[in-house]
């Protein structure tokens, strides 16, 4: 089975009426997945034959009058990583708070390998991860700037406040795939920065492009699948995935005594309140009859 991810940026004149037909097209070919549709474009993964996600590709570059083909990461899969077929209507297809941004009409400046190397070298250039910071935490570049976030939302903060102190500075930005640092990087230029760059396909796309001498990557990258983080050669990494908080852990983490499979880890014990705790408590045990059963529990299934 066949898994993409993928996005553009571009005028959409009616999500609600491009949701509808978009739906459809999706059930009839079988396909499985999420895509978010806004004003300002469209953002998904689906699974399923390759014929078939070709055939929702050419739909939406047709409707939309894409002047270029849509790409996206793709990957094989033994089983769907979806239960089902959603399309949805948002305000923004990656929630900064700002639909207004439009990185369609004015974006920081695609670079590849290389070049990016050559700027994230440069003393004068300040290298921002636009991640959040339990993904920081995981892996970045070095001398990367930790805008100590929990959602994207709270980018928007860090930005304005960079703009009042240091206004002439030389950006380079870089987020996971590059839907984020794209809207980031196009936020900065309306802030009144004059040199934007940013890291043309994300972070994978440099652990795919860069030789082992060149890769200037350190740790782990988390990812939004099961494998929760991949190392330099994007293999599956070393962390687990926390089901209450959703964070990485890593093997510090799970040695703790405030780590409880299912339940609780160091980063969330304290801000869960009791009745959370009682039905992931519940939901446990149930996971562990079910496996004594040789029964898969329905609540493990991620989508």
């Amino acid at each position: 089975m066949n898994v993409v991810s993928f996005y553009r940026f571009t005028d959409v004149v009616n999500p609600a009426a491009l949701r509808g037909r978009l739906q459809a097209l999706c059930d009839r070919n079988g396909l499985l997945g999420t895509i978010l549709v806004a004003a300002e474009g469209i953002n998904g993964t689906l699974a399923g034959d390759e014929k078939d996600i070709r055939t929702v590709f050419a739909w939406l570059e047709d409707r939309l009058s894409l002047e270029t083909s849509l790409e996206g990461r793709w990957t094989e899969a033994d089983a769907a990583p979806f239960r089902r077929m959603r399309v949805k209507v948002k305000k923004e297809i990656v929630t900064l708070g700002r639909p207004d941004i439009r990185p369609d009409r004015k974006t920081g400046r695609h670079v590849g390998v290389n070049e990016w190397n050559a700027l994230i070298s440069d003393p004068e250039t300040l290298v921002i991860d636009t991640r959040n910071q339990y993904e920081f935490d995981v892996g970045t570049f070095y001398n990367a700037v930790d805008p100590e976030t929990d959602s994207f939302r709270q980018f928007a903060d860090f930005a304005r406040k960079l703009a009042d102190t240091q206004p002439n500075r030389k950006l380079a930005m870089f987020c996971t795939g590059g839907i984020r640092c794209e809207k980031a990087t196009a936020l900065m230029l309306e802030l009144g920065f004059n040199e934007v760059y940013q890291l043309q396909g994300g972070i994978l796309k440099y652990l795919e492009d860069a030789g082992d001498e060149e890769n200037l990557w350190r740790g782990e990258c988390f990812v939004f699948d099961s494998r929760v983080a991949v190392d330099r050669d994007r293999a599956e990494g070393g962390y687990v995935q926390c089901h209450a908080c959703r964070r990485p852990l890593s093997a510090e983490d799970l040695a703790s005594p405030e780590y409880r499979e299912g339940v609780s880890c160091p980063k969330c014990v304290d801000s869960l309140d009791d009745d959370r705790k009682s039905r992931l408590e519940e939901r446990r045990k149930q996971v562990a009859l079910a496996e004594e059963r040789g029964e898969n529990h329905i609540g493990a299934v991620l989508e």
